[in-house]
């Protein structure tokens, strides 16, 4: 038996004699009265009765332990052109002034905060002060619209936020305090203060008595101690992105989180302290909430923060730079920012002046990744492990990986391996019952979810037995459809909306995109189900391609809907496709195929709060109607 099965086995024996262990790595000031409290199943809470504070755990206790020197936070900026490094005693003494800067504007414990910031590191000092003074912090991604950045406001009721007077983009300045005002104008719940990093690329006008100057809301400021809180008190609440109406806050406990995220490092990783990790993502996502900031200190790691793009700042070579230039051992990032890279940079010749000689394994997460892009990434990275792991805003942290700091598993591309220590995934039939192997149903998680998953929602208990936990009784419902092989493997295809049934067959459109976007010609893809009068929903196929393809369009369509049709069979009715010059897209890379889909279909659309660019969906709507679909305005 190897070291993964005896891990996975010892936890499914005993859940919480696992768990238990894992928290001795923790700092408590009072340690639990238990490891699971199941007296409000189907909501669990972990570490009842614990007491602990998670900045101390981040920052205070490995300078305590003498590693105050080690660099905790490099922020590289290219669209700055400026690099600077925090070591633990730095980072820990900012933290202290400017958590004591909040208390004096009167935010304690259990009080919220909103972080409206772009990728700098004054965004980290702000997420570590609000845990160190036990208040809640719930960050929007910089630039995010007024609008939907008012239903957050409204929804957490804030008594400070902190921002920026600009993000940076390779093209442009994103200027804040425009979007800020509006939304403040919008919210019927009134803040008391706004804090404001006027950064030398724009400096925002301030409103007097409401706003501060980020240098002014310091002078003078004690470091604060920190607040010890329950296990069971919220850390943070972040909203899921694509939100609209009333908006889904994620809630992150303390305790849970906290031994969660510690353990991940380096069972999953194979991190610990003193490596370098780098996830290239923004802390306005989940990624960057557990792996820019609170996985590698929590485990005394130093973490990359990055403000710049995959393309662009200034080419498809800036994230071996990165590495190169900081020594990273582990990057994590999406793989829609390897496509970019693939895209723009097919032979990786621009990887030749930055060899990542210390990169140790490349991570992928945030959407499905096709075979074909993870073959590449293993082909031009010389054989090193390449791991597309799955994972979601409402867990925190990986729910099947190759974990590698347990043991390194045979990789499968197209699957993220097995369940991780802690998640026992299941794939239920319509009817609640386990389906076969080989055969798609939906994801699902036994409950209880293990520690660092969200507990509940915001204000909202109801809504999230509703939406997550009822449809698949003693389970959690991951939205995700997919199937497992006979070494459970688990293979996430597309999310359950996306399985579609055509002339009564269900199909999956992840297998379809799997084949197209295997085309050498092809940088990436999606294809989703569009209603028809005959089959009840057949295939669209939507291609990007290459940099340097020239050839007829309708040569390659052809091609697709051949490969399609030998390696799936007629049974897909794959025949429609186009090319396209990008896919429609949020900020944090995720295809919006739903979006698509309901365009197509002639529906009710919302363009995306986090839509990357609008004018994606304007050039598909063109492209739609050409097809003799009717697509309705926005709403």
């Amino acid at each position: 038996m190897g070291a993964y099965q005896e891990t996975y086995d010892r936890w499914l024996a005993d859940p919480e004699g696992f768990w238990a262990e894992r928290a001795r790595d923790i700092d408590w000031s009072r340690e639990p009265d238990a490891v699971l409290d199941r007296s409000a199943d189907p909501i669990f809470r972990w570490y009842p009765g614990g007491r602990l504070n998670t900045c101390h755990n981040a920052l205070d206790r490995h300078v305590r332990d003498g590693c105050g020197d080690r660099a905790a936070l490099i922020h590289d900026s290219p669209v700055t052109g400026t690099v600077t490094t925090y070591t633990y005693a730095e980072l820990l003494d900012r933290t202290a002034r400017v958590a004591g800067a909040l208390a004096r504007l009167g935010v304690g414990r259990g009080d919220r905060v909103v972080l409206y910031m772009p990728m700098v590191p004054e965004a980290v000092m702000a997420m570590l002060a609000c845990a160190r003074l036990g208040a809640v912090h719930s960050v929007v991604f910089g630039g995010f619209a007024a609008a939907e950045l008012a239903t957050r406001i409204d929804d957490c009721t804030p008594k400070v936020v902190v921002t920026a007077s600009c993000g940076i983009e390779p093209s442009h300045v994103v200027r804040y305090m425009p979007l800020l005002d509006h939304a403040l104008e919008l919210a019927e719940h009134r803040v008391w203060h706004c804090v404001v990093l006027q950064r030398p690329q724009h400096t925002a006008e301030l409103t007097p008595g409401r706003d501060l100057d980020w240098d002014a809301f310091l002078d003078g400021a004690q470091p604060a101690p920190c607040t010890e809180v329950e296990a069971t008190d919220p850390l943070y609440v972040l909203y899921t992105s694509g939100t609209t109406g009333t908006p889904k806050g994620v809630v992150r406990d303390n305790g849970g989180h906290a031994v969660a995220l510690n353990w991940s490092m380096p069972a999953v990783y194979g991190v610990d302290a003193g490596d370098v990790f780098w996830a290239a993502s923004d802390i306005g996502w989940v990624v960057g909430h557990s792996y820019i900031v609170y996985g590698p200190l929590l485990r005394g790691c130093t973490t990359v923060m990055y403000e710049g793009k995959p393309v662009g700042t200034p080419d498809a070579g800036a994230f071996w730079r990165v590495c190169r230039d900081h020594g990273v051992d582990v990057m994590f990032t999406a793989p829609t920012a390897m496509r970019a890279i693939k895209r723009d940079d097919p032979r990786a010749e621009l990887m030749a002046g930055h060899d990542p000689g210390r990169l140790r394994a490349l991570f992928l997460a945030g959407e499905r990744c096709d075979p074909d892009t993870l073959l590449w990434c293993q082909g031009i990275l010389g054989g090193r492990p390449v791991i597309d792991h799955w994972w979601q805003t409402e867990t925190g942290w990986p729910m099947a990986a190759n974990c590698l700091g347990i043991e390194a598993l045979p990789v499968k591309p197209g699957s993220p391996a097995r369940a991780v220590p802690g998640y026992d995934i299941r794939v239920l039939d319509e009817d609640g019952h386990d389906a076969p192997i080989g055969e798609i149903g939906a994801l699902c998680v036994r409950l209880p979810l293990p520690p660092g998953c969200t507990p509940t929602l915001w204000g909202g208990d109801e809504r999230w037995i509703d939406g997550y936990l009822s449809r698949f009784p003693g389970h959690y419902m991951t939205a995700d459809a997919g199937h497992m092989d006979a070494d459970r493997y688990v293979y996430v295809m597309s999310r359950i909306d996306d399985v579609i049934n055509t002339a009564g067959h269900r199909l999956s459109t992840g297998r379809m995109e799997e084949v197209v976007a295997a085309h050498p010609d092809v940088a990436e893809c999606a294809v989703v189900g569009v209603a028809d009068a005959f089959k009840g929903q057949v295939p669209m196929g939507f291609a990007v391609l290459k940099r340097g393809v020239d050839r007829p369009h309708d040569d390659v369509v052809a091609e697709l809907v051949q490969r399609v049709r030998d390696q799936i069979g007629p049974v897909a009715s794959f025949k429609q496709a186009s090319i396209v010059r990008a896919l429609p897209k949020t900020r944090s890379g995720k295809v919006l195929r739903g979006t698509i889909r309901r365009m197509a279909d002639g529906e009710v659309w919302h363009m995306p709060a986090t839509i990357e660019d609008p004018s994606v969906l304007d050039d598909l709507a063109a492209l739609l109607e050409s097809f003799g679909h009717t697509v309705r305005p926005h709403a």
